[in-house]
């Protein structure tokens, strides 16, 4: 179970001078492109057991062996680390001071079934939280699941520890963080409702890239960070079962060339780059691809 999953990994790239265009991908179906881009966001498991987890009668706590839940629009200072993790002790910051972590939505855990409670970390109690948290991100930030998509905004989630989950504690928190780069995480805004629905906050959360897609030293960013790429564009792929990397790959030279001509000063010299995702991601619910242009 993937706590952040990882972006597209095949690259295509393309330069149309005067009515000519070059370009490679990757040919094989278990592999990425011919150069691996990193991610922007590391692909990291859930502490949980992985298997169903244990059951036991469901106990009946009183209201007073239960913590109070965490509390929606709560700010704290996280670091990557901290963030992937499936639990958490950090305390609360002002939303006004510096902080990474925006707590968006706080819900109960559905542990109980047939009378007996699951464990916290089984696969079925985490997979809800996992499921629930990036659906209801968009609504949140705002925008459209493409705004999310070409921006570094993210959602984490944490439950109680075993111990706590022993005591009555049931609750799940949904965070927003803003990736900056791979294992860093980018100041948030004091008000993250909305933001992108706004050009400003798309711009400053936005996909960014510090090179070409494909390119040695390319890595994603967010765009309040130094780049020269970004992302403008998602490519949906259709179908249940992956479509292959030459399917995938082909699917986004037309749509990616468009947009780096509509991104061009001079519509017969322009430059642009796409990324499809891999089986693997595929598998992970990435069924789409990113166009990149010159920024």
């Amino acid at each position: 179970m993937r706590r952040l999953l990882p972006l597209a990994a095949g690259v295509l790239t393309g330069v149309l001078a005067l009515a000519g265009c070059s370009g490679g991908g990757g040919s094989s179906d278990s592999a990425p492109g011919p150069s691996s881009a990193g991610s922007g966001a590391t692909g990291s498991s859930s502490a949980g057991s992985g298997g169903t987890g244990s059951v036991s009668p469901a106990p009946t706590p009183s209201r007073a062996t239960q913590a109070p839940s965490p509390e929606e629009r709560a700010c704290y200072r996280l670091s990557y680390a901290q963030a992937v993790a499936p639990t958490t002790a950090a305390h609360s910051v002002p939303c006004g001071r510096s902080h990474t972590s925006m707590t968006f939505a706080v819900g109960r855990l559905a542990a109980v079934v047939d009378g007996h409670l699951l464990a916290v970390d089984s696969r079925r109690v985490q997979q809800q939280v996992a499921t629930t948290c990036p659906r209801r991100l968009t609504s949140y930030v705002g925008g459209t699941a493409d705004d999310l998509r070409l921006s570094m905004l993210r959602s984490v989630w944490f439950t109680p520890t075993v111990a706590q989950s022993d005591a009555g504690q049931d609750w799940f928190r949904c965070d927003v963080i803003a990736v900056a780069a791979d294992g860093r995480l980018a100041p948030l805004a004091p008000r993250m409702a909305g933001v992108l629905g706004t050009s400003q906050g798309q711009d400053r959360f936005g996909m960014c890239g510090t090179a070409e897609p494909g390119a040695a030293d390319f890595a994603r960013v967010v765009c309040s960070r130094p780049h020269s790429w970004r992302a403008v564009q998602v490519v949906h792929l259709t179908g249940g079962s992956y479509p292959g990397t030459a399917a995938a790959r082909d699917a986004g030279q037309g749509p990616c060339q468009d947009a780096g001509r509509a991104a061009a000063a001079d519509t017969l010299d322009f430059r642009w780059g796409y990324q499809w995702p891999t089986r693997q991601q595929w598998a992970d619910g990435q069924h789409y691809g990113l166009c990149w242009v010159p920024d």
